[in-house]
């Protein structure tokens, strides 16, 4: 490939990031990946797939720093849920400010779809101001925009009512929502990452589908061979869990993503962008089978 890049990756042991070195090792860039815990299984895990593990945290600028020397590009992403909105704030701002004091050529920073418009939700906020903060640097960057994933249908909050033939969540049967698989975020990082000039100051809402709950269930159903019914989950029972949570499924239901499906798959073509069917169909269901530990 004459365009290899190498790409430095934060969060590289987690969901997100994880899909991104995948992505960048298939497509034949070099990676490194930075971690706060480089002994860790997961990080032991990314050693034997080629990958370069330097020990840093997004909290200490120079760890940052170091780890971003001499690379090309670096992805950046933060966690919320993890960190709290406040820090994952701080920490985009820092390691940001560590990459542009590294010289890395080319930022890519993973957002939220719609964090730009002003949606009072407090964990697409805090990203924005990172994006904010990212493009008054003068620095090459790129902002890379999710929208909800389609893993969130196994995520750990969700999986025993698939168990027992129920797909919840807090949206009408018939309220569609915009979701991506996290395969196609990773290959859309790395095209990002080839694209290098054409797509420096941009900024991408990035979605792979859009359907209701109803319409997913009737695509579990098939995809399992049993049945999956849908059921809406009061707002108020999400909003005792985290008020944070409860703001973005009521703008869900208000107003929702609104990514350009079409001109993703014109204009990006190399990302194979999966719909919620392809994804439920190339699932390893047997997850359903383990009981909760």
């Amino acid at each position: 490939m004459s365009n290899t890049r190498s790409v430095l990756v934060t969060g590289a042991t987690g969901q997100q990031g994880g899909a991104v070195v995948r992505a960048l090792m298939t497509r034949g860039h070099r990676v490194k990946a930075i971690t706060r815990r480089p002994e860790s299984d997961g990080a032991k895990r990314l050693t034997a797939a080629g990958v370069q593990v330097a020990a840093g945290d997004l909290d200490d600028a120079a760890s940052v720093a170091a780890a971003a020397e001499g690379v090309d590009a670096m992805f950046l992403m933060g966690n919320s849920y993890e960190a709290g909105t406040d820090a994952e704030t701080r920490q985009g701002i820092a390691a940001a400010d560590a990459a542009k004091a590294a010289g890395i050529g080319h930022l890519i920073y993973s957002s939220v779809a719609d964090a730009d418009k002003k949606t009072g939700i407090p964990h697409f906020d805090s990203k924005y101001l990172v994006e904010k903060h990212i493009a008054g640097l003068g620095i090459p960057y790129t902002i890379s925009a999710p929208v909800a994933f389609m893993e969130n249908t196994v995520a750990p909050w969700a999986i025993d009512g698939l168990r027992q033939g129920v797909y919840a969540a807090a949206l009408p049967p018939a309220r569609v929502l915009q979701q991506i698989t996290i395969d196609d975020i990773g290959a859309f990082v790395a095209a990002l990452a080839e694209r290098r000039e054409q797509v420096f100051g941009k900024r991408f809402d990035i979605a792979g589908d859009e359907l209701s709950g109803e319409q997913q269930a009737k695509i579990l159903t098939e995809a399992l061979g049993r049945p999956i019914t849908y059921r809406e989950l009061p707002i108020a029972a999400i909003r005792q869990q985290s008020e944070d949570t409860a703001l973005m499924f009521e703008w869900f239901d208000r107003t929702g993503y609104d990514a350009d499906i079409a001109a993703l798959r014109r204009d990006f073509p190399e990302v194979g962008w999966h719909s919620y069917a392809d994804w439920a169909k190339g699932f390893n269901w047997s997850v359903l089978d383990k009981t909760a530990g």
